[in-house]
Order: structure tokens, then C-alpha cells, then sequence
């Protein structure tokens, strides 16, 4: 049996499928490949059965999102390191040889990311995931290689290394890893499933990894674009959610305080640049959040680390300090 499975979540993704998964059987000869499908109507199987014989499916019943989606298509597969990649990426050869040597060599290692450049700009970085995220203090995400929206040339800058979370564009981690922290949150839906996951696990003190040596190249916001107002809502709604599972509880109520203000201001930002939808969509996202507070105090973690930031505040250090680049960026 081979010991990798290398997972597609689709949702009517056929043209993503025709483009981007010929690279993926071509390069991924040491993985078995799986499409698991959240209820597609368009032509997906009939694709995948006519041209990919060699592609296992996977039948969800409904849409059931990045996070249940996932979690519901991989209690299906049995073999032990797990790729979870998203239908708008391109690998490159030999894609896959370095994550299989470290995790052959380092058990204390349970996720990694591979580097992640822009598909339509190959030279840069790519937004979700660059070279390996971090957070602050106030949970606001960045990666090595992109600071909110400045993104920077690849010139293999950023070794492999410890990093804070890895990206759900490409991940991948030990099934006996996902098993340990039950997956993904399902109350996510989709965006920072995988922070609060990686969070989780460094909770539990299992090692996230970035692995340079591997290259993919992402298309990005083929799903929501970015500038979607549910994008935006989802975002700052689980965020909040994130924040509040993780956050040693004597230091919850300050730091989300602090975040929620942040957000007003985001708010408040949206609506100066005339987009009044956004101001909404964080608006709703924090009355969602405050539905769910019963419903957190269930889950949140057991050994919380107050160790989890890079810097005290990246909005602080990139929009008042003007630090666009992460070996700029102070760490605390």
C-alpha cells in the first residue's frame, strides 16, 4: 500500500479539475489520488472516470464545506500521511519526495506546508500560505513572503523551518495526527479551519513544518474571491472563534476586547472605501460569534500555551510602523 494519499476537495470544480489535476497524477506517482466531491452538479465524476481511471472518488452527500468536507472524505482513506490540496493548484516534479523524507525522519514533525507561489505570477509568493504562517498576539494571520497585501519575490529567502500554521491550500499531515485532534472544526465551514487546527496542535505540542525544498503553485480565490463579503464574514467570524478556543483563559477577555475593537475599525475602514457590504459582513460576524459562546466554552483547549505569537501586533507594525516584510517585523 503506498504510505501517501494525495486529497482533491471538489465542488463543481471541472474546469479546476481539467486544468490542475494532469500535474497532479503526473508528478504524485509515490500517492494514491482522491477526489472527494461535496456534492457536485456539474460533470466532475464523468470527467474523472473517462480520463483518470486511476483516481479513486469519493461520494460526499452534500456540500459539506472545507472543514466537514475533509473530515467526512478522510475517514475513507487509510493511508498514513495525508495531502489535503485544493482543485487550483499546480505541482511540480518531485513535489513530494521532501515531505515524505521529514516525516520519515523527524516524529515529532505532524504538519507540513511546501512552499506555495502565485500561479499567475510564478517569481512571487502566493497570498494563502506563502512560506509558512504565523500570528500575533490578537490571532490577525501573516505568512513569510505576505504581509496583509504585500507579497514578495520568491529568492528562496525563507529556509525550512518551524513555522506557526500551514495552509489548507496544501497541507499535509500524519493521519494519526488528524485522528489526535479530531480534525477540523466544523463550525468553520471554510477559512482558518486550519490555523485553529494547526493551533490545536501546538497545544498538544506536535511540531507545523515548512518544507522549501517542495514547490507548489496556487491559483487562489477560485472558491470565494477575495473580495466577497462572505469571505469576509467567515474570516472575522472564525477568527473570533479560533481566538476563543485557544486563548489561555486568563488572558481571553483582554485579548479579544482588543480584537473586537480592531475589528470595529475594520469595519469602520470598509465602510470609508464604499464598501458597505464588507462593514455587514464583520458586523454579522461577531453577533455569529457571540451566538456561539456556549457552544466554544465546550471546546476549548485543555493546555493552552501563551507563547503562540510571533509579534505583539502585525496591524500595527505594517500599517503605523510600515514593516512590509516579514524579517522587518518585531518578534516578541
Amino acid at each position: 500500500m503506498q504510505r501517501i494519499a494525495v486529497v482533491l476537495l471538489n465542488w463543481n470544480g471541472l474546469d479546476l479539475l481539467k486544468k490542475f489535476l494532469p500535474s497532479v497524477v503526473k508528478h504524485s506517482s509515490e500517492a494514491v489520488v482522491y477526489v472527494a466531491d461535496n456534492a457536485s452538479t456539474d460533470a466532475s465524476r464523468t470527467f474523472i472516470a473517462e480520463n483518470y481511471p486511476t483516481v479513486k472518488w469519493i461520494q460526499l452527500p452534500q456540500n459539506y464545506g472545507y472543514a466537514k468536507g475533509y473530515n467526512e472524505a478522510l475517514k475513507q482513506i487509510n493511508e498514513e500521511i495525508l495531502c489535503l490540496i485544493n482543485t487550483d493548484i499546480e505541482v511540480t516534479e518531485h513535489w513530494l519526495q521532501p515531505v515524505l523524507n521529514i516525516f520519515e525522519t523527524q516524529a515529532d514533525i505532524g504538519i507540513i506546508q511546501p512552499k506555495i507561489l502565485d500561479y499567475n505570477n510564478k517569481n512571487y509568493f502566493e497570498y494563502a500560505g506563502a512560506a509558512g504562517g504565523f500570528i500575533d498576539k490578537y490571532g490577525f494571520p501573516f505568512c513569510r513572503g505576505r504581509i496583509f497585501d504585500t507579497i514578495e519575490k520568491d529568492e528562496n529567502q525563507y529556509p525550512s523551518q518551524e513555522i506557526f500554521w500551514a495552509s489548507g491550500a496544501c497541507l499535509f499531515v500524519r493521519k494519526s495526527v488528524f485522528q489526535q485532534l479530531n480534525g477540523f472544526d466544523e463550525t468553520f465551514f471554510a477559512h482558518q479551519e486550519e490555523i485553529d487546527f494547526c493551533w490545536r496542535a501546538f497545544n498538544q505540542n506536535i511540531t507545523t513544518y515548512y518544507c522549501a525544498e517542495s514547490t507548489v503553485f496556487h491559483v487562489g480565490g477560485a472558491t470565494l474571491k477575495k473580495s466577497n463579503p462572505k469571505k469576509t464574514y467567515l474570516n472575522f467570524r472564525n477568527s473570533l472563534y479560533m481566538l476563543y478556543k485557544n486563548l489561555p483563559e486568563q488572558n481571553r477577555f483582554g485579548i479579544l476586547f482588543k480584537r473586537l475593537c480592531f475589528d470595529g475599525l475594520a469595519g469602520i475602514k470598509f465602510l470609508f472605501a464604499l464598501q458597505p457590504l464588507h462593514t455587514l459582513a464583520v458586523v454579522k460576524a461577531h453577533f455569529a460569534y457571540y451566538a456561539q459562546l456556549k457552544h466554544l466554552k465546550n471546546k476549548t483547549s485543555q493546555n493552552p500555551k501563551a507563547n503562540y505569537f510571533y509579534t505583539l501586533s502585525i496591524v500595527g507594525s505594517y500599517f503605523w510602523r510600515k514593516k512590509k516584510h516579514f524579517p522587518e517585523v518585531p518578534k516578541s
